[in-house]
Protein backbone atom coordinates (compact mmCIF):
# COMPACT_ATOMS: atom_id res chain seq x y z
CA UNK A 1 0.00 0.00 0.00
CA UNK A 2 3.38 2.38 -0.08
CA UNK A 3 2.58 3.64 -3.63
CA UNK A 4 -1.54 3.47 -2.89
CA UNK A 5 -4.00 6.07 -1.19
CA UNK A 6 -7.48 5.99 0.20
CA UNK A 7 -9.98 7.58 1.35
CA UNK A 8 -11.21 6.85 4.99
CA UNK A 9 -13.65 8.76 7.59
CA UNK A 10 -12.68 10.09 11.17
CA UNK A 11 -15.67 10.08 12.74
CA UNK A 12 -13.74 10.67 16.22
CA UNK A 13 -12.46 14.10 14.90
CA UNK A 14 -16.52 15.55 13.93
CA UNK A 15 -18.07 15.75 17.19
CA UNK A 16 -20.51 17.61 15.44
CA UNK A 17 -21.94 15.04 12.77
CA UNK A 18 -20.27 17.13 9.69
CA UNK A 19 -18.69 14.12 7.39
CA UNK A 20 -15.16 14.86 6.94
CA UNK A 21 -12.79 13.17 5.07
CA UNK A 22 -8.87 12.94 4.60
CA UNK A 23 -6.83 11.20 2.12
CA UNK A 24 -4.52 8.75 3.53
CA UNK A 25 -1.12 8.13 2.06
CA UNK A 26 2.01 5.38 3.25
CA UNK A 27 1.49 1.94 4.86
CA UNK A 28 -0.51 2.73 8.29
CA UNK A 29 -4.07 2.46 8.24
CA UNK A 30 -7.26 4.10 9.54
CA UNK A 31 -7.23 1.71 12.60
CA UNK A 32 -3.56 2.75 13.26
CA UNK A 33 -4.13 6.26 13.15
CA UNK A 34 -7.71 6.55 14.99
CA UNK A 35 -5.42 4.18 17.77
CA UNK A 36 -3.38 7.20 17.63
CA UNK A 37 -5.66 9.63 19.36
CA UNK A 38 -4.55 12.94 19.04
CA UNK A 39 -1.26 13.08 16.49
CA UNK A 40 -0.80 12.26 12.88
CA UNK A 41 2.10 13.09 10.05
CA UNK A 42 1.43 14.90 7.65
CA UNK A 43 3.71 13.02 5.35
CA UNK A 44 1.05 10.61 5.36
CA UNK A 45 -2.28 12.24 5.96
CA UNK A 46 -3.50 15.24 4.28
CA UNK A 47 -6.22 17.22 4.49
CA UNK A 48 -8.94 16.58 1.41
CA UNK A 49 -8.81 19.90 -0.25
CA UNK A 50 -5.62 21.42 1.01
CA UNK A 51 -3.87 21.35 -1.99
CA UNK A 52 -6.12 24.02 -3.03
CA UNK A 53 -5.68 26.21 -0.57
CA UNK A 54 -3.59 29.80 -1.53
CA UNK A 55 0.23 29.51 -0.31
CA UNK A 56 -1.09 31.79 3.05
CA UNK A 57 -3.37 29.48 4.33
CA UNK A 58 -1.40 26.03 3.09
CA UNK A 59 0.91 28.00 5.57
CA UNK A 60 -1.75 28.17 8.53
CA UNK A 61 -2.85 24.83 8.10
CA UNK A 62 0.87 23.01 7.81
CA UNK A 63 2.30 24.99 10.48
CA UNK A 64 3.45 22.55 13.63
CA UNK A 65 5.18 23.66 16.88
CA UNK A 66 9.09 22.99 16.05
CA UNK A 67 11.22 21.89 19.05
CA UNK A 68 14.04 20.18 17.17
CA UNK A 69 16.36 22.55 14.28
CA UNK A 70 18.59 22.23 11.68
CA UNK A 71 22.01 22.86 13.51
CA UNK A 72 22.42 25.99 10.92
CA UNK A 73 22.03 29.63 11.75
CA UNK A 74 19.17 32.22 10.84
CA UNK A 75 20.82 34.02 7.89
CA UNK A 76 20.72 37.79 8.32
CA UNK A 77 18.24 37.96 5.31
CA UNK A 78 15.79 35.89 6.86
CA UNK A 79 15.90 37.41 10.27
CA UNK A 80 15.47 41.01 8.39
CA UNK A 81 12.19 39.82 6.59
CA UNK A 82 10.65 38.14 9.46
CA UNK A 83 11.05 41.40 11.55
CA UNK A 84 9.74 43.24 8.73
CA UNK A 85 7.02 41.32 8.39
CA UNK A 86 6.27 41.33 12.30
CA UNK A 87 6.28 45.20 11.70
CA UNK A 88 3.26 45.00 9.44
CA UNK A 89 0.96 43.40 12.64
CA UNK A 90 -1.99 44.87 13.27
CA UNK A 91 -1.81 46.78 16.16
CA UNK A 92 -3.60 49.26 18.14
CA UNK A 93 -4.32 52.75 17.12
CA UNK A 94 -1.33 52.17 14.91
CA UNK A 95 0.82 52.41 18.42
CA UNK A 96 2.85 49.46 18.09
CA UNK A 97 2.68 48.59 22.01
CA UNK A 98 5.23 46.16 21.18
CA UNK A 99 9.25 45.56 21.13
CA UNK A 100 11.14 42.59 19.90
CA UNK A 101 14.17 41.27 21.35
CA UNK A 102 16.09 39.24 19.27
CA UNK A 103 18.94 36.65 21.00
CA UNK A 104 21.04 34.85 19.57
CA UNK A 105 23.71 34.52 23.02
CA UNK A 106 24.20 30.59 24.00
CA UNK A 107 24.44 32.15 27.32
CA UNK A 108 21.71 34.11 27.46
CA UNK A 109 19.71 31.04 25.70
CA UNK A 110 20.99 28.60 28.28
CA UNK A 111 19.66 30.99 30.96
CA UNK A 112 15.84 31.35 29.46
CA UNK A 113 16.00 27.63 29.30
CA UNK A 114 15.95 27.19 32.79
CA UNK A 115 13.89 30.29 33.84
CA UNK A 116 11.45 29.24 31.36
CA UNK A 117 10.14 25.60 33.10
CA UNK A 118 13.92 24.32 32.80
CA UNK A 119 12.84 23.16 28.49
CA UNK A 120 16.75 22.24 27.08
CA UNK A 121 15.28 22.63 23.26
CA UNK A 122 15.34 26.39 23.83
CA UNK A 123 18.77 26.82 23.94
CA UNK A 124 19.10 24.80 21.48
CA UNK A 125 17.02 26.97 18.82
CA UNK A 126 19.27 29.33 16.88
CA UNK A 127 17.22 32.25 17.46
CA UNK A 128 14.97 33.47 20.28
CA UNK A 129 12.56 36.13 19.84
CA UNK A 130 10.74 37.46 23.16
CA UNK A 131 7.64 39.72 22.21
CA UNK A 132 7.26 42.63 24.86
CA UNK A 133 4.11 44.08 25.71
CA UNK A 134 5.41 47.99 25.71
CA UNK A 135 4.24 51.26 26.98
CA UNK A 136 7.09 52.02 27.93
CA UNK A 137 7.77 54.63 24.67
CA UNK A 138 4.61 55.67 24.60
CA UNK A 139 4.56 56.69 28.36
CA UNK A 140 8.01 58.66 28.00
CA UNK A 141 7.10 60.23 25.17
CA UNK A 142 3.97 61.91 27.23
CA UNK A 143 6.27 63.04 30.12
CA UNK A 144 8.65 64.81 27.44
CA UNK A 145 5.46 66.40 26.16
CA UNK A 146 4.61 67.96 29.04
CA UNK A 147 1.59 66.17 29.13
CA UNK A 148 -1.18 67.61 32.22
CA UNK A 149 -2.68 65.13 34.51
CA UNK A 150 -0.38 62.71 33.10
CA UNK A 151 -1.29 58.93 34.94
CA UNK A 152 1.15 55.95 35.12
CA UNK A 153 -0.17 53.18 33.01
CA UNK A 154 -3.23 51.33 34.13
CA UNK A 155 -4.08 47.32 33.51
CA UNK A 156 -6.12 48.39 30.78
CA UNK A 157 -3.28 49.76 28.58
CA UNK A 158 -1.15 46.31 29.55
CA UNK A 159 -3.92 44.46 28.36
CA UNK A 160 -3.40 46.55 25.09
CA UNK A 161 -0.46 45.78 24.66
CA UNK A 162 -0.72 42.10 25.33
CA UNK A 163 -2.69 42.33 22.31
CA UNK A 164 -0.08 44.28 20.53
CA UNK A 165 2.41 41.92 21.58
CA UNK A 166 0.85 38.21 20.47
CA UNK A 167 -0.75 39.77 17.29
CA UNK A 168 3.08 40.67 16.50
CA UNK A 169 4.50 37.58 17.16
CA UNK A 170 1.86 35.36 15.70
CA UNK A 171 2.81 37.38 12.29
CA UNK A 172 6.39 36.44 13.04
CA UNK A 173 5.89 32.89 13.17
CA UNK A 174 3.44 32.50 9.50
CA UNK A 175 6.45 34.73 7.89
CA UNK A 176 9.37 32.89 9.63
CA UNK A 177 7.10 29.53 8.58
CA UNK A 178 6.38 30.65 4.64
CA UNK A 179 10.89 30.81 4.64
CA UNK A 180 11.22 26.94 5.87
CA UNK A 181 11.49 28.00 9.87
CA UNK A 182 9.53 26.28 13.09
CA UNK A 183 8.70 28.04 15.64
CA UNK A 184 7.85 27.09 19.38
CA UNK A 185 5.54 29.82 21.90
CA UNK A 186 6.96 29.97 25.16
CA UNK A 187 5.06 31.13 27.34
CA UNK A 188 6.89 30.39 30.41
CA UNK A 189 8.60 33.75 29.89
CA UNK A 190 5.40 34.97 31.72
CA UNK A 191 7.08 33.37 34.64
CA UNK A 192 9.38 34.25 37.02
CA UNK A 193 8.90 38.09 36.56
CA UNK A 194 11.68 39.50 38.74
CA UNK A 195 14.15 37.60 36.97
CA UNK A 196 13.49 37.99 33.45
CA UNK A 197 13.04 41.83 34.07
CA UNK A 198 16.80 41.83 35.72
CA UNK A 199 17.82 39.34 32.90
CA UNK A 200 16.50 41.21 29.93
CA UNK A 201 16.71 44.65 31.75
CA UNK A 202 13.05 45.66 31.23
CA UNK A 203 11.90 49.11 32.82
CA UNK A 204 9.00 49.37 34.49
CA UNK A 205 6.01 49.52 32.11
CA UNK A 206 7.43 46.34 29.17
CA UNK A 207 6.20 42.69 30.60
CA UNK A 208 7.39 39.67 28.31
CA UNK A 209 4.10 38.37 26.82
CA UNK A 210 5.49 35.90 24.76
CA UNK A 211 9.09 33.85 23.65
CA UNK A 212 9.33 32.08 20.33
CA UNK A 213 12.01 29.62 19.72
CA UNK A 214 13.59 29.71 15.54
CA UNK A 215 14.96 27.51 13.37
CA UNK A 216 15.05 26.00 10.38
CA UNK A 217 13.34 22.42 9.59
CA UNK A 218 15.72 19.33 10.22
CA UNK A 219 15.97 17.21 6.90
CA UNK A 220 14.84 14.21 8.69
CA UNK A 221 11.86 16.25 10.41
CA UNK A 222 8.10 14.56 9.90
CA UNK A 223 5.76 16.93 11.45
CA UNK A 224 2.64 15.77 13.36
CA UNK A 225 -0.61 17.09 13.75
CA UNK A 226 -2.57 17.27 17.22
CA UNK A 227 -6.44 18.04 16.62
CA UNK A 228 -7.93 20.80 17.22
CA UNK A 229 -11.88 20.45 18.44
CA UNK A 230 -14.65 21.23 15.92
CA UNK A 231 -15.61 24.50 14.83
CA UNK A 232 -19.12 24.23 16.50
CA UNK A 233 -17.94 24.17 20.26
CA UNK A 234 -15.15 27.29 19.73
CA UNK A 235 -17.06 29.43 17.37
CA UNK A 236 -20.71 31.23 18.79
CA UNK A 237 -22.92 33.53 16.41
CA UNK A 238 -24.05 36.54 17.88
CA UNK A 239 -23.40 35.54 21.95
CA UNK A 240 -21.91 33.35 23.64
CA UNK A 241 -23.35 30.34 24.53
CA UNK A 242 -22.23 27.99 27.69
CA UNK A 243 -21.55 24.09 26.69
CA UNK A 244 -23.83 21.42 28.44
CA UNK A 245 -22.27 18.63 30.21
CA UNK A 246 -23.54 16.80 27.18
CA UNK A 247 -21.16 19.28 24.90
CA UNK A 248 -18.46 19.07 26.78
CA UNK A 249 -18.54 14.92 26.49
CA UNK A 250 -18.66 15.28 22.63
CA UNK A 251 -15.98 18.39 22.58
CA UNK A 252 -13.48 16.26 24.63
CA UNK A 253 -14.04 12.73 23.44
CA UNK A 254 -11.13 12.72 21.34
CA UNK A 255 -8.92 13.55 24.12
CA UNK A 256 -10.37 11.32 26.52
CA UNK A 257 -9.08 8.45 23.79
CA UNK A 258 -5.82 9.03 24.89
CA UNK A 259 -6.02 9.28 28.31
CA UNK A 260 -3.75 6.77 30.31
CA UNK A 261 -4.99 5.65 33.90
CA UNK A 262 -1.51 4.86 34.73
CA UNK A 263 -0.02 8.02 34.92
CA UNK A 264 2.34 10.20 37.21
CA UNK A 265 -0.71 12.53 38.61
CA UNK A 266 -3.00 9.59 39.85
CA UNK A 267 -5.96 10.73 37.82
CA UNK A 268 -8.43 9.09 37.10
CA UNK A 269 -9.88 10.98 33.51
CA UNK A 270 -8.56 13.62 31.41
CA UNK A 271 -9.91 16.68 33.10
CA UNK A 272 -8.05 15.66 36.63
CA UNK A 273 -4.55 15.03 34.13
CA UNK A 274 -4.82 18.37 32.36
CA UNK A 275 -5.57 20.26 35.80
CA UNK A 276 -2.70 18.72 37.29
CA UNK A 277 -0.39 18.94 34.19
CA UNK A 278 -1.37 22.52 33.71
CA UNK A 279 -4.12 24.89 35.64
CA UNK A 280 -2.86 23.61 38.61
CA UNK A 281 0.79 22.73 38.21
CA UNK A 282 3.70 24.28 39.79
CA UNK A 283 4.27 26.41 36.53
CA UNK A 284 1.08 27.47 36.73
CA UNK A 285 0.71 29.10 40.23
CA UNK A 286 4.38 30.69 39.65
CA UNK A 287 2.73 32.17 36.35
CA UNK A 288 -0.29 33.37 38.37
CA UNK A 289 2.24 34.82 40.80
CA UNK A 290 4.50 36.84 38.39
CA UNK A 291 1.63 38.38 36.54
CA UNK A 292 0.30 39.60 39.75
CA UNK A 293 3.64 40.77 41.02
CA UNK A 294 4.55 42.68 37.34
CA UNK A 295 0.62 44.34 37.41
CA UNK A 296 2.10 46.53 40.62
CA UNK A 297 3.54 48.51 38.11
CA UNK A 298 0.18 48.94 35.81
CA UNK A 299 -1.94 50.97 38.62
CA UNK A 300 -2.57 54.06 36.64
CA UNK A 301 -1.30 56.16 39.43
CA UNK A 302 -1.76 60.06 38.61
CA UNK A 303 2.31 61.69 39.07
Amino acid sequence: MATQSRVATLPFLLKGGVDSQWTVFGTRNFVTLHAAGLFVDFRLIQLKGVDGLNPVLKTIHNRTSLRRYKDTPISDEHLKTVLEATLRAPTAGNMMLYSVLTIKDQAMKEKLSKTCDNQPFIARAPLLLVFLADYQRWFDYYRMSDVAQLREPDVGDLFLAMDDAIVAAQTAVLAAESLGMGTCYIGDIMENYETHRELLQLPDYVFPAAMLTLGYYPDDYSPKFRDRFAEEYIVHSEKYRNLSDEDLQKMFVGLEEGFSPNNKFGAKNMGQFMYARKTGSEFGREMSRSIRAALQNWQGREL
